[in-house]
C-alpha cells in the first residue's frame, strides 16, 4: 500500500486549494448553501477554513461545524469550471478532522453506534427482526417522535428504516444463460443486503440473463463507503483491501455495484494505495455489455431519481436513462432540480437530521409533482430517505432501483 496514496501531503492539498478561484459557480449547486445562504456553508467556504488549516489555523468548533454540515454530494465537482477536486479536499479534511479534533460525549456516541453497526452486515441481520416487530406494533413510529426530541440522530434512525425485504439466499455463483459473455463479481453491500435483498437478487438474474457468470463472494464484507467518506480513512483502508482481496481471487473481469456510493468509494481505491479489479456501477456496465436479453413491457410511469455519487461523484447519467427508456410502454419522467442532493448522503441524515429532512422534503415534493406511479433510484440510502419523505408529505410511491425495473421487464 501506498503511503502517498493513503494520506494526501499538505503540499498536494494545498495545489487543491489553491486551484479554487472562488468564481461562485458552485453556490447554485451546493444544498446547504441554498439552505442557509451562509458563505462558509458553500464549497467556496469550506475551501476558505481548508486553506486556513493548511496555513496553521487550528480546527476551532465554528470550522468543524460547517465542515460537517456539507453533504459529500460533490455537485460542486460537477459544476466548477476550474476543476477544483473538492471531493478529495472534504475526504482529507474530513480525516484531520475524525483524528485531531475532540468531540462531544454524545457525538463520539453517535458516530460509534452509526460505525459499529452499519458496515457489518451481521449486525444489521439481528435488526431485522426486532425492526419488523417494531414496525409491525408501530412502536418504530413513537420511538422516532419520542427520540427525535432528545436524540435526533437515532430519531431520523428510527423512521427511515425500511421494512426489510424478504430475504433471498444468494448462490456464490449464478451461471449465465445463453452464450456466456463475460465473467463478473457482484458487491452485495451492507444494507443493500440485509435490507433491499430483493434488488441483489434483481441484479444477478439481469446480469445472467445478459451473459455473464455472476461470481458472489460469500465472504466479503463492507466495501468502506461509509467509513471513507466520513473521514474515518484508516477503518475504510482497511475494508477496501479486505474486499479488494476477495474480488481479485474470484478473478473476475470487474466488480459490478448496484449502490451508488459504494461504486464510488471502490472506484477511489487506487487513492487508497488498494488495488483491486475493474468497478462498474450496474447501468454503467449493462450499457457498455450492450442488451441481448428480450425486453417485456412493464406499463408505468416512473420518475428517475440522480443518486449523487452516481451522477456527480462517477459522472453516470445517461446510462440509467438510457436501460429504462429501452424498455417499452415505461415512461422515465425527470425530477426537478436533479443536481441538488436529497439530503441522504451516506449517514448524513443521521449526523444532521435536520438539514437532511428539509432536503429530503423538498425532494419529495418535486418527485410527486412528476405524478409518476413509482420511483426509481440506484443508491438505498436515497430510496429510505426519498420514500420517508413522501410518507410524511402523504404521497406515498412505491420505490424501485434500476435492477427491480429491468427485471421485471427482462423476466416478464
Amino acid at each position: 500500500m501506498s503511503d502517498t496514496g493513503h494520506h494526501p501531503s499538505r503540499e498536494q492539498l494545498q495545489e487543491l486549494v489553491d486551484a479554487c478561484v472562488h468564481c461562485g459557480f458552485c453556490l447554485p449547486t451546493c444544498p446547504t448553501y441554498d439552505l442557509w445562504g451562509q458563505e462558509m456553508d458553500s464549497p467556496r467556504g469550506r475551501i476558505h477554513l481548508m486553506k486556513q488549516w493548511l496555513e496553521g489555523a487550528p480546527l476551532t468548533d465554528a470550522s468543524v461545524t460547517h465542515l460537517d454540515r456539507c453533504l459529500g454530494c460533490m455537485a460542486c465537482v460537477t459544476s466548477c469550471p476550474s476543476g477544483v477536486r473538492y471531493d478529495q479536499l472534504i475526504t482529507a479534511t474530513r480525516a484531520e478532522v475524525e483524528t485531531t479534533y475532540p468531540r462531544t460525549r454524545r457525538e463520539r456516541a453517535l458516530r460509534g453506534l452509526i460505525f459499529g453497526l452499519f458496515p457489518h452486515p451481521r449486525r444489521l441481520r439481528a435488526l431485522r427482526a426486532p425492526l419488523r416487530l417494531a414496525q409491525w406494533t408501530r412502536l418504530d413510529r413513537l420511538a422516532g417522535r419520542t427520540l427525535r426530541r432528545i436524540a435526533p440522530g437515532l430519531g431520523a434512525m428510527a423512521t427511515l428504516a425500511p421494512r426489510p425485504g424478504r430475504r433471498e439466499r444468494l448462490p456464490a455463483r449464478v451461471d449465465a444463460r445463453g452464450t456466456r459473455r463475460a465473467v463478473v463479481g457482484m458487491l452485495t453491500g451492507c444494507v443493500q443486503r440485509e435490507f433491499f435483498p430483493q434488488v441483489n437478487a434483481a441484479t444477478a438474474r439481469v446480469l445472467a440473463a445478459e451473459g455473464c457468470d455472476v461470481v458472489i463472494p460469500p465472504d466479503q464484507g463492507c466495501c468502506g463507503a461509509l467509513s471513507l467518506h466520513s473521514g474515518r480513512r484508516d477503518e475504510a483502508v482497511r475494508f477496501a483491501e479486505r474486499t479488494a482481496a476477495v474480488f481479485t481471487r474470484a478473478g473476475v473481469d470487474a466488480v459490478v455495484v448496484n449502490a451508488a456510493g459504494c461504486g464510488s468509494a471502490m472506484k477511489e481505491y487506487a487513492d487508497l494505495g488498494v488495488d483491486a479489479p475493474p468497478v462498474r456501477d450496474l447501468s454503467e456496465w449493462l450499457t457498455e455489455l450492450g442488451p441481448v436479453a428480450t425486453r417485456h413491457p412493464v406499463p408505468a410511469t416512473v420518475a428517475y431519481h440522480d443518486a449523487c455519487h452516481l451522477s456527480h461523484a462517477q459522472g453516470i447519467r445517461s446510462a440509467p436513462r438510457q436501460l429504462l427508456s429501452a424498455i417499452p410502454e415505461l415512461e422515465v419522467r425527470e425530477i426537478a432540480d436533479p443536481e441538488i442532493c436529497c439530503g441522504s448522503a451516506g449517514v448524513y441524515n443521521l449526523l444532521q437530521p435536520q438539514a437532511a429532512r428539509d432536503l429530503g422534503d423538498r425532494k419529495a415534493a418535486h418527485v410527486a409533482a412528476t405524478g409518476a406511479s413509482m420511483l426509481v433510484s440506484a443508491n438505498p440510502g436515497c430510496a429510505m430517505q426519498i420514500a420517508a419523505a413522501l410518507g410524511r408529505a402523504g404521497h406515498p410511491l412505491p420505490v424501485a432501483h434500476v435492477a427491480e425495473v429491468l427485471d421485471r421487464s427482462v423476466t416478464g
